[in-house]
């Protein structure tokens, strides 16, 4: 059933994947997945059972999405939207609750890590109130739930872990004061009448999934965005999505590393040849909630932009520390947005070790993650004449190319992402 296009249409409708985003291998194992558990005999037989029946049509989506996504994510963006909070209640002269929408909400990390930060920021209960939306039902159960294990807890400070969570046998808890202050529903970013009945949010949360979708579905969502977003408001993407929405008429807020964006009073016209974007880093709504591109988590199928990793202590950093070791604490600084001290780590690196792509493709993330795209797209490509089949490479490379309007480069760069990606899991099958 290689690159059946019937399933990849499929998609492309109901949930706007964009095959190109995260490689055909990721749908076809999808697939093969639900054909074994439907015990269909044949990828034709598959085919028709799903047209017949909607339980197995979000039993496929749910396959494509796996959601990947961590408590307080991105940090900056929470400590921003604590500021942005007491400012905004200020110029309503608190007259009424703000309202904030996260979407994709995956298994509910990100709205309640909202609910969290505003609380710590000083809101009172009654001063704001939080949406979680997800087209995946099965992935809002869970965010009701509430209850979640070490893998949604990562980087070093967790004292909010401590203040806002019961731990028990099974994992820890949302303490109520936080799970009140979120509602929860399912809905689908493709529905032009998404919450069309209610009054725009003054911040909302869509991070990281414009990117696994072309250039007429990145419109029509934005336009949603858009309307979603209170005129005074502020939307929060992911790290590769900057340059599409500044041509998409919006601006950044000039805080670093917190992706907010708000409106711009004379809009950029958006070039003819925007190409779709690719990639991501949290999480749903309409696919993984993983995050990818322009600046931080890595391409769809893995999300997090820097490997897993435990921050040195002080004494174990000599002054030529083992090659790994010092990967390893890049990683750590990066991923808790220590963007001046990964830095330097990258740079000791390479005086004291031999030059590897991934070190290159930190700092061209770093760099994406700073504003300066000229100088990530050469630290990209630096990743790439040593590792000619870095995947995050390539996909973060294409992103910064489709955004200058180069398109043909950048779909160039996504067929190599894609050949590279179907290698991988052909090698994994043997």
């Amino acid at each position: 059933m290689s690159g059946d296009q019937r399933f990849f249409a499929f998609l492309k409708e109901r949930i706007g994947l964009d095959v190109t985003s995260v490689g055909p291998a990721i749908i076809e194992r999808a697939v093969r997945q639900r054909i074994t558990l439907s015990q269909s005999a044949s990828a034709d037989e598959y085919w028709q059972t799903l047209q017949g029946s909607r339980d197995e049509q979000q039993a496929l989506i749910e396959a494509v999405i796996v959601p990947e996504t961590w408590f307080f994510r991105y940090p900056e963006s929470f400590a921003t939207l604590g500021k942005l909070a007491r400012k905004r209640l200020a110029e309503l002269n608190n007259m009424r609750a703000l309202r904030i929408l996260s979407l994709p909400c995956s298994t509910g990390e990100e709205p309640y890590s909202i609910a969290m930060a505003l609380l710590d920021a000083g809101l009172k209960p009654h001063q704001f109130k939080v949406e979680g939306m997800d087209v995946s039902p099965l992935s809002v159960d869970k965010a009701r739930r509430a209850l979640y294990g070490k893998n949604s807890f990562r980087g070093q400070d967790l004292e909010y872990r401590e203040r806002h969570f019961t731990a028990q046998d099974d994992g820890y808890r949302v303490n109520d004061i936080v799970r009140e202050q979120v509602r929860w529903q399912v809905g689908n970013v493709l529905d032009p009448a998404l919450l069309a009945e209610d009054p725009p949010f003054d911040f909302v949360f869509c991070r990281n999934l414009l990117i696994y979708f072309d250039q007429p579905t990145q419109q029509q969502v934005f336009a949603l965005l858009k309307r979603l977003t209170h005129v005074d408001g502020v939307l929060f993407i992911g790290p590769a999505e900057g340059s599409l929405l500044g041509r998409l008429g919006m601006r950044s807020i000039g805080i670093p590393q917190s992706f907010a964006f708000s409106r711009h009073s004379e809009p950029l016209p958006a070039p003819a040849t925007l190409a779709p974007s690719i990639m991501p880093p949290s999480t749903s709504t309409i696919l993984p909630v993983r995050q990818p591109p322009r600046s931080t988590p890595p391409p769809a199928v893995r999300n997090r932009p820097f490997a897993s990793a435990t921050p040195l202590p002080a004494s174990a950093k000599a002054a030529n520390p083992d090659a790994a070791t010092l990967l390893a604490n890049i990683a750590a600084l990066a991923n808790e947005g220590k963007s001046t001290e990964a830095r330097a780590a990258c740079e000791q690196y390479l005086r004291s070790h031999e030059p590897v792509a991934q070190v290159f493709y930190w700092l061209g993330l770093l760099s994406d993650v700073a504003g300066s795209a000229l100088e990530a797209q050469g630290y990209y490509r630096k990743a790439l004449y040593l590792e000619p089949q870095h995947p995050e490479a390539l996909m973060h490379l294409a992103a910064l190319l489709q955004a200058q309007g180069d398109t043909a480069g950048a779909r160039r760069l996504q067929e190599r992402a894609a050949r590279s990606s179907r290698t991988a899991d052909n090698e994994r099958k043997r």
